[in-house]
């Protein structure tokens, strides 16, 4: 026989369901004409679970009918397993039900395939000595196949129809004692009943969680059921009675009163047991009953009567209606004894407490889910998830007003993300309009960058097809290489994804720093070999230029923002003072007739002058001259260090000099040299240039050298006398991110 597997779906209450409006539209007998159709098709086909397809079919329409479905929407629990069977399912359903159930049906199937490819993977991963690459750990599954639910969930039909056909499935293992597989159970736990506590359907949420966790713990449950006096059964027996009995009395004194029996299940004891780490003779919420009334001092007078019916347990009295919740949930709260001294958990509280606790900020889920907090943790603002769960439930009680309307109609705020797998089925989850590009990047950023073609469903498709919810993609990749360009271009459609692309644009990046640096390498070592220095780590010679490693040098000198020159300085430092004579003539403006060179030399006056170059002399500094061996006079600033250093060897060389005629009357100008120290920044080279040429200073040389955000620079400007430069130089530490400027 072929093997299908089980839906899975839920139960809930009536009065929702009947809020639920199947946008399906109704026709004459479909229930029966459903049921016909699908009967010589699943009859004798069984599902994973050993479950006869067609029995699954019945018991799935039946839970639909006792929480209220339509039977458009029973009628749906058939065509759903007939797909299977047919291979034009959409066209023969459509043809003959109309396109409607069509779509219900292959959305349906969809989702059934999807999860259980997904919790097959997760199987054959947890029995693999080590899982798979792309495999998901168990947390991630759960909470990407709730995701998963919440994608199909633009259909509501889709969600009743799983919900059924999960309880069914659980109620089939029960009922056979068949091994339950742990993923099934684990997501009727975690992913189906709270869903199901969501959308109200509070039947299946009890049935649900103490059906799995009676499979995931078959020893505490037993443990637990033993503990209880009664059994489940004789348990609402007596919360009924008590009901009849308050409601009755409740009347009786003139209070319009709702009282509701709110019997706890095994896995709800255990949960509260645990969460607040409770004996079982210290849950006294065992049998509960609910009290809503229209107004507030009715809540009182309902907790007068209460307490005066029964015996009260003082200590377990809470008002949240004087002192709310921080989450803005109100109610009475007390446990009473009843003759029999047995405990009784009774809420009291207005409908639109009722309303605020059920649907409001305070929802229900949000105040028995408490999570990995527990109990005693605060509810946290909900995010994304629990915001879309939140408009689902009103989208349950609005769509009576969409009948005969197409079920996804104006239910567009699920549209935004797809869920697709891997090969081994590992849920992956993306932005609607995504392409096999940005699944891979999705898996892995290596898989993105070597993509290079891709399956969807077993069929090649181009790169930028984009994908839908439930396919399998596989992707082709080279053992190397890298993205390309046109993936970054939006028109061509191959990345939809602000992550994925952003990976693209790294790797770009990456491999232009990397030409960068590449270039910068080989400057370095062509000077190097220029200079004979090969034998020198490259990781040394960073660090004495002030860099953290060899490749933050490359990069610099790479990018053009770091001089060759300094290396060449640090390789080739000048020779000791007096070894060689560094000196330059004497600049002179056009027009102006030699004579001097400026510079009087006292009692010889004939004699050849040179201004140093290692300080740059300008009137009026003071200065002093040096007898060079075949080049004159030197002539330095009386405080050069150069010139003291001469001075201590060959003292007798030493000569008085002064300048040759008054400060700045002799027309001749003088280079000097000017070192700036500031943040590095987008215009600053051309902030200072502005200020010289604005003070009619002739720039003749410039130097730069940015580390690290710190930008050195050394200017070379003519002056005529030294003192104009001293006011120039304040102007210049006034800019902007200027630390210093100074004369050399």
């Amino acid at each position: 026989m072929k093997s299908l597997y089980a839906g899975d779906l839920p139960t809930a209450t009536p009065q929702v369901i009947a809020a639920t409006a199947d946008s399906t539209p109704e026709q004459a007998g479909a229930l029966q004409r459903a049921r016909a159709f699908a009967e010589p098709l699943l009859a004798t086909e069984s599902l994973d679970t050993g479950e006869n397809v067609l029995q699954h079919a019945d018991a799935v329409a039946a839970i639909l009918r006792t929480i209220g479905g339509s039977e458009a929407m029973q009628a749906a629990s058939y065509l759903v397993y007939a797909c299977d069977h047919l291979n034009k399912p959409h066209e023969v359903i459509a043809k003959a039900f109309g396109d409607n159930f069509a779509d219900l049906a292959l959305e349906t199937t969809k989702l059934v395939r999807l999860q259980r490819m997904a919790r097959l993977a997760q199987q054959s991963a947890s029995h693999s000595s080590s899982a798979a690459p792309m495999a998901q750990t168990a947390a991630a599954q759960t909470e990407s196949i709730r995701k998963m639910l919440l994608a199909f969930s633009k259909d509501l039909r889709v969600v009743m129809l799983r919900l059924a056909s999960r309880l069914q499935t659980l109620r089939h293992f029960a009922a056979t004692k068949l091994p339950v597989p742990r993923g099934l159970a684990s997501e009727g736990l975690q992913v189906f009943a709270p869903l199901a506590n969501r959308l109200g359907i509070w039947e299946i949420k009890w049935e649900m969680e103490d059906l799995s966790f009676r499979f995931l713990e078959p020893d505490t449950y037993k443990q637990v059921a033993k503990l209880l006096d009664e059994k489940r059964a004789e348990r609402e027996a007596s919360v009924e009675r008590l009901r009849q009995q308050l409601a009755d009395e409740l009347a009786a004194q003139g209070v319009q009163a709702i009282v509701q029996g709110r019997p706890k299940h095994i896995y709800s004891i255990v949960k509260k047991m645990r969460g607040k780490s409770l004996g079982f003779d210290q849950v006294y919420d065992i049998r509960a009953l609910r009290i809503v009334v229209p107004t507030v001092p009715d809540c009182y007078a309902a907790l007068s009567l209460v307490h005066t019916r029964f015996t009260p347990i003082t200590e377990e009295f809470d008002d949240y209606i004087a002192r709310p919740k921080p989450n803005g949930y109100q109610s009475l709260h007390t446990v009473v004894r009843d003759a029999g001294s047995q405990p009784i958990e009774v809420q009291i509280r207005t409908q639109a407490m009722h309303d605020h606790a059920e649907h409001g900020v305070a929802a229900h889920w949000a105040y028995k889910e408490a999570g990995a907090k527990g109990y005693g943790g605060s509810v946290t603002a909900a995010g994304e998830y629990d915001a879309k769960i939140a408009v689902l439930r009103q989208l349950l009680a609005w769509e009576r007003d969409l009948s005969g309307a197409h079920a996804s109609d104006g239910q567009g705020m699920f549209d935004d993300r797809i869920y697709v797998l891997t090969p081994d089925a590992a849920i992956v989850e993306l932005p609607q309009g995504a392409t096999a590009v940005d699944f891979a990047y999705s898996v892995h950023t290596n898989l993105g960058h070597r993509c290079r073609g891709a399956k969807v469903d077993g069929a090649m498709v181009p790169l930028n097809t984009p994908l839908k919810n439930g396919q399998t993609v596989e992707v082709t990749a080279v053992k190397e290489g890298g993205p390309s360009r046109d993936w970054l271009n939006p028109e061509l459609g191959y990345l939809v994804s602000h992550r994925a692309r952003a990976k693209v644009r790294a790797w770009f990046n990456a491999l232009a720093m990397g030409e960068t640096m590449a270039k910068g390498r080989e400057a370095v070592e062509k000077l190097l070999q220029r200079e004979g220095k090969t034998a020198i780590k490259l990781d040394d010679l960073a660090s004495q230029l002030g860099f953290n490693n060899a490749d933050a040098l490359f990069e610099v000198v790479g990018k053009d923002e770091f001089s060759l020159r300094n290396i060449e300085l640090l390789l080739r430092p000048p020779e000791p003072a007096g070894t060689q004579d560094d000196y330059m003539p004497l600049k002179k403006p056009r027009g102006v007739s030699g004579g001097k060179g400026g510079v009087l030399v006292v009692g010889i006056d004939s004699l050849m002058t040179q201004l140093a170059k290692c300080c740059k002399p300008a009137p009026p500094d003071l200065i002093s001259g040096f007898v060079t061996r075949g080049k004159g006079v030197s002539v330095h600033r009386s405080d050069c260090s150069n010139l003291r250093n001469m001075v201590q060897r060959s003292g007798d060389r030493l000569i008085e000099v002064e300048w040759g005629a008054p400060v700045g009357k002799d027309g001749n100008v003088y280079p000097v040299d000017v070192a700036v120290e500031a943040l590095d920044r987008q215009g600053l080279l051309r902030d200072i240039s502005e200020v010289f040429a604005k003070e009619k200073m002739n720039v003749i040389g410039v130097q730069t050298q940015s580390v690290k955000g710190t930008a050195w620079m050394t200017f070379t400007v003519e002056v005529a006398e030294s003192g104009r430069l001293t006011r120039v130089l304040k102007i210049v530490n006034e800019l902007s991110g200027v630390r210093s400027a100074r004369r050399r």
